[in-house]
């Protein structure tokens, strides 16, 4: 059984993380640079050394073996998806909490990737390695290695093809140090649909339901649930019977997503697998009753997993939205500053994964991920409800923040209707509109410091409750 786990991570996800740890009884170790010193991760931690950069896996490895960590948990982003840090692992003889560096390396590469999935019998969309016919316009330029919308584009017409190539390609080479790119069928108004499996090294895999992820901005996404209110158990079947099959057909180990484009006729297609924990996990536990974390664990220590696919059940409803640290009326600007006030929600079925607290800096040297606000209800209605409760209970001040206008996506009519594609907010202008002008005095009580919750409550209530910039 593994000991002692170097978390090669930082902010929300370190934090959940530990977590689990901590419950199985494992010690942990935190990683912390010089711009993240005081971060939340850091403050909690029992045991934390610094490091130059969360990306150098050489020295992540070395301080493993020096601190005594028999395992190392790459979280997600950074280096979770990079086969170097799982190779260092296999040299130093350290548990690499994931999948194979093979894998990790097959999976990453989106041509090669789509060509396993293809010699396997999972659909995939049409691509081609240079120009396509005239007819299958418009097309997508994708890059090999990349993600997050980096190195894309959409191409209209066969003439604007050359250009956007060179263009994606250059971004792709800034990115990921990757100048490859590949050229796709650009599905219109496709659904974004991926499903969690989970693989062992005894040739077992299953999945654990699907997440829509359709509501993004520049390709990420911000808001996700399960399940999707597209779902028919018909559709479900297939689909997940296609993810497990790709699972299997890379051997896979740990917890991972298949991810499916889905098109209005109903017809899916395979996008890509992503080789780790994904930020949006937590609605998938609040559905099952699992902790992906710890399966994690358990299919690293060796062990076969612990469920069949016959066994698994999804109870309620359960939606996430991800609370940035940018103003989404000024086309999602990342914002920077110190967390003043934080006054996260509470109540039945209300779970707030976070890395900031109050007095907690925010600043443009990490991903402006704040926290994951998730929540659970028996029904999607009574889910979306719970939401618009939950954001409006949530009070974040001192550094510009998306809760009103994830509010404001939540309380559309197409929302509450299952309506949904990944154009959603292309197509729903009216919900970038700035807020209200924000009072003086909002900015003179946020940089005070209440003594007391009490104290906090007299002082804001008027400040706040009148204007939807209570959060700005």
């Amino acid at each position: 059984m593994i000991r002692k786990v170097l978390i090669a991570n930082r902010g929300e996800i370190a934090i959940r993380i530990g977590y689990t740890l901590r419950e199985m009884g494992i010690q942990s170790v935190a990683l912390f640079t010089d711009a993240d010193k005081d971060s939340l991760h850091v403050r909690g931690a029992a045991e934390a050394r610094q490091i130059s950069s969360y990306l150098d896996a050489k020295d992540i490895a070395g301080i493993a073996k020096e601190t005594g960590a028999d395992a190392i948990h790459p979280g997600y982003g950074f280096l979770s998806e990079n086969p170097a840090l799982a190779e260092e692992c296999e040299r130093a003889g350290i548990v690499f909490i994931g999948p194979q560096p093979s894998t990790i390396r097959t999976m990453g590469d989106k041509l090669e990737s789509k060509r396993v999935m293809e010699k396997a019998g999972v659909p995939v969309v049409p691509m081609w390695n240079g120009d396509p016919p005239a007819g299958e316009f418009p097309v997508l330029v994708k890059a090999v290695g990349g993600g997050g919308g980096k190195g894309m584009r959409l191409v209209e017409s066969p003439a604007a093809l050359k250009d956007a190539m060179a263009s994606a390609s250059r971004e792709a080479s800034a990115a990921f140090g990757d100048d490859r790119v590949f050229v796709e069928k650009y599905i219109r108004q496709p659904r974004h649909i991926e499903f969690q499996v989970l693989g062992d090294a005894h040739e077992n895999a299953i999945h654990v339901f699907e997440r829509e992820c359709s509501i993004q901005r520049r390709h990420q996404k911000i808001i996700e649930e399960t399940p999707s209110p597209v779902m028919t158990p018909e559709l479900r079947a297939q689909m997940g019977a296609a993810a497990v099959t790709a699972a299997r057909a890379v051997g896979y180990r740990s917890a991972g997503t298949v991810e499916f484009i889905l098109d209005p006729s109903g017809r899916f297609y395979f996008l890509e697998m992503n080789t780790r924990l994904q930020v949006e996990h937590p609605v998938t536990e609040m559905t099952t009753g699992l902790d992906l974390v710890r399966e994690q664990v358990l299919v690293a220590s060796g062990r076969k997993l612990r469920y069949a696919q016959s066994e698994l059940r999804q109870i309620g409803h359960s939606l996430e939205c991800r609370i940035y640290a940018e103003v989404p009326e000024e086309n999602f600007r990342p914002a920077t500053g110190v967390v003043a006030i934080f006054e996260p929600p509470a109540g039945p079925g209300v779970r707030l994964d976070t890395g900031v607290a109050q007095s907690s800096p925010v600043t443009h040297h990490f991903d402006p991920l704040l926290a994951k606000l998730i929540v659970w209800a028996p029904t999607r209605e009574a889910s979306i409800d719970r939401m618009k409760r939950a954001l409006d209970d949530f009070v974040l001040l001192g550094v510009r923040n998306n809760i009103d206008f994830l509010h404001r996506v939540i309380s559309s009519p197409d929302f509450a209707a299952g309506k949904l594609d990944t154009g959603f907010l292309s197509a729903h202008a009216d919900l970038m509109s700035a807020p209200s002008e924000i009072p003086p005095e909002v900015f003179v009580l946020a940089s005070l410091k209440p003594a007391t919750t009490a104290a906090k409550q007299t002082a804001f209530t008027d400040a706040w409750s009148s204007g939807p910039w209570r959060n700005s």
